[in-house]
């Protein structure tokens, strides 16, 4: 067996150093016997239990002879991970646990692939395997190749959320045997636990998950820091004061024959980790929290009020999680006080409230049954959004959606739970969707307030509607914290992207066609079918769609056309240097990126643009990025704006470098009629006899900011402007 791993070892191509490791490493069998004994205990004799043991004796058989770098039997790590799922997570459907078994099997055993196992196992644990499995042959840089991974996976949450579930055991085990691995790869294991999945067992609510997995993964990211505050964590534990609040609560709940466990909780490294910054801090405001396990519901209340009697809470800090649970379904109470200058939280729970707070609500769920929970429903939509690509930073969405809960209601009393910072459009989202694509803005009790308000806890909120859809701007993507505002949002912002690109891909094939002298009614052919099927396409809208995206290029596109429509010849020698042209009548800033590097304004000559899923990119002719930049005469376009007709909406600020008061209001006299001026603005902040000048100013149309431009051309006055869409 050692002689046949090391050669298959040095076959692999890996380094001198590597095969002295894998030489002198001491194999560590896995006793399957025990581990057959203990699942019985957990899983039981159900009708399915048999799909879970046929699943252990394939991944057995699959990975026999595959050893971790621990030097333990592959094997123990798939198991290990449904025990995970079975006895730290209360997920024992034998479908599920057949998953975690075969998790790896596809990635790392070259005869099973995902149709095997569906065929062994069913359809159902064929998904949560193939989501499961990570991308591993492809071509990009390693951040790309990490984006693709982790969205295959959420692609696959977005369906079965018990994908996530897997790995999210897959990864604890990881981490619970990291120290065999090196340091680099226990630094980026550890990087991408405290920024995806431990985040994740937060928002799953699996909150022992979460402490374990930020306390692990701290301790290989920060080790000297984390030591060092671990040592100072566990004299906490031995407070004196502490102690004596545990006493005196025991005390006094006897006292009234009350029944009550009351233990000291240190909050691990999890709670001194600033996600922000990325650092663990060195100290932090409630350190200890006392839990207070109660018989039932009612002792729970009564409790509660012994515990004000013994220490006053701090004023507006009881929160009433019993009736009215988190989305994640945890209860209890809680309570802050002040004891001595030190801030104590205390949590009040019966034994299942405290076991479904560390497990989650996944006991007896699969994706499987009809009737899903609006929790199961919010993860599906945060997985949907996340593995679409519309979002810039999945780990954002998923930082945001695990903060901690606000509660709204609606003027009838209705009750929202949201994620804290979350605006009036999340809560407009939420309420229903309709509602939120026409949300304007609220009143708030006798405020009124924008869309992009902040909301507060206890906010009774009246939305305010207009009769029609609006269009919001992609600035209110990274300002709502719900899934269901940021997928609504990233749908219509695709749809809007979508329908500018049909009509540029149009253009531009229609004048490519005309230079080869292709008529363009060969569009129309049947045949065209052919072009479409060359590009995994099935309507010639959607081949629209990917020209003017830049997914499908005119040089790839003419040549199928001349082939398989023109009988491969073309009338015309094939064009060079002239660009072909498009005009808009939008600044939609979802569909348009005016670049930062040139900063054009859409009223100048010589605009260029290139393709791309994010809109067009637009650059003036004399952009030296632009000139350094390699390209064929296909990728881009001359652009240009039908003036009369495009609508300015935003007001415009113009900077006058140096003028005098006299001069910029003879100026703004005579300016065009249709300028409006919002304000002026003294910029100079010492007494100069030509000072600095904001103008902010509104227009109705591009050709009026054209006219009021060349109106300030004219006056010779030096002044900055950039183009506010």
């Amino acid at each position: 067996m050692l002689q046949k791993q090391f050669y298959f070892r040095i076959s692999c191509g890996i380094s001198i150093k590597e095969r002295y490791f894998w030489f002198f490493m001491q194999y560590i069998p896995f006793d399957l016997e025990l581990y057959r004994s203990q699942m019985r205990q957990l899983l039981g004799s159900g009708p399915k239990a048999h799909v879970f043991w046929d699943a252990l004796d394939f991944a057995t058989d699959a990975h026999d002879d595959q050893w971790r770098r621990s030097g333990e039997a592959y094997i123990m790590h798939p198991c290990s991970v449904a025990k995970i799922l079975a006895e730290e997570m209360d997920v024992v459907d034998p479908e599920i646990l057949s998953a975690a078994l075969l998790h790896d099997t596809v990635e790392d055993v070259d005869y099973v692939t995902t149709q095997l196992v569906g065929e062994k196992f069913g359809s159902y644990v064929a998904a949560i395997v193939e989501g499961c499995t990570k991308v591993t042959k492809d071509s990009s840089d390693k951040q790309a190749l990490s984006k693709k991974v982790h969205r295959k996976i959420f692609s696959g949450a977005a369906l079965r959320p018990e994908v996530m579930l897997v790995k999210l055991a897959d990864r604890l085990h990881n981490l619970r045997t990291l120290g065999a691995m090196p340091k680099r790869k226990r630094q980026k294991i550890s990087d991408e636990t405290l920024d995806i999945y431990a985040p994740l067992a937060t928002v799953f609510g699996l909150f022992s998950l979460k402490r374990e997995m930020y306390n692990l993964a701290l301790s290989y990211k920060f080790p000297k820091q984390g030591s060092k505050l671990l040592s100072q964590i566990r004299q906490l534990a031995q407070s004196p004061e502490a102690n004596e609040i545990v006493h005196l609560l025991e005390k006094n709940t006897r006292e009234v024959w009350l029944n009550a466990e009351v233990t000291i909780r240190t909050k691990g490294l999890w709670a001194y980790y600033d996600t922000s910054n990325r650092i663990l801090r060195k100290e932090i405001d409630n350190p200890l929290e006392i839990l207070i396990i109660a018989e039932n519901t009612q002792s729970c209340y009564a409790i509660l009020g012994i515990l004000n009697q013994t220490y006053p809470p701090i004023p507006r800090t009881i929160r009433d999680f019993i009736a009215n649970p988190k989305p994640t379904g945890y209860q209890g109470l809680h309570a802050r006080t002040n004891i001595k200058g030190q801030k104590y939280l205390f949590k009040i729970r019966t034994e299942d409230m405290a076991r479904r707070a560390q497990r989650g609500l996944f006991q007896d769920w699969s994706s499987k049954s009809n009737t899903q929970r609006r929790f199961i429903r919010e993860i599906k939509e945060l997985f949907g959004v996340i593995a679409s690509g519309d979002v810039a930073s999945y780990r954002e969405v998923i930082a945001a959606s695990g903060k901690k809960e606000i509660y709204t209601y609606t003027p009838g009393g209705d009750l929202f739970c949201l994620p804290a910072q979350s605006t009036v459009l999340d809560f407009a989202f939420r309420v229903h969707t309709d509602i939120g694509h026409s949300c304007t803005g609220a009143m708030i009790g006798s405020r009124k307030v924008s869309a992009n308000h902040r909301l507060a806890d206890g906010d009774v909120i009246r939305v305010l509607r207009t009769d029609h859809p609006l269009q919001f701007q992609p600035a209110m993507l990274a300002l709502c914290r719900t899934p269901r505002a940021r997928a609504e949002l990233s749908r219509t912002f695709r749809i809007r992207r979508q329908k500018l690109s049909q009509v540029v891909g149009k253009s531009i094939v229609t004048q490519e066609m005309l230079r080869y002298g292709l008529p363009f009614d060969l569009l129309e052919k049947k045949e065209l079918q052919q072009v479409l099927h060359h590009f995994s396409l099935t309507h010639l809208d959607e081949l629209y769609i990917h020209l003017g995206e830049g997914r499908v290029s005119l040089s790839q596109l003419i040549p199928e056309i001349k082939e398989k429509l023109y009988q491969g010849k073309s009338p015309l020698v094939n064009p060079t240097g002239q660009l072909n042209r498009v005009e808009l009548d939008t600044l939609d800033p979802v569909t348009i990126k005016i670049s930062a590097c040139c900063k054009p304004s859409p009223t100048d000559k010589g605009l260029f643009a290139f393709f791309s899923e994010r809109g067009l990119s637009i650059h003036h002719k004399e952009c030296p990025q632009l000139k350094r930049t390699k390209f064929q005469r296909e990728d881009i376009v001359n652009l240009r704006w039908d003036l009369r007709n495009t609508r300015v909406d935003k007001i415009q600020s113009l900077v006058i470098m140096a003028a005098t008061q006299h001069r910029v209001m003879m100026l703004l006299g005579v300016a065009p009629v249709e300028m409006r001026i919002v304000d002026i603005t003294l910029l100079s902040k010492t007494p100069t006899p030509n000072p600095a000048w904001e103008i902010r100013f509104q227009v109705p149309t591009l050709y009026v900011l054209r006219k009021a431009l060349r109106h300030f051309d004219k006056s010779a006055l030096v002044y900055e402007f950039d183009f506010e869409y």
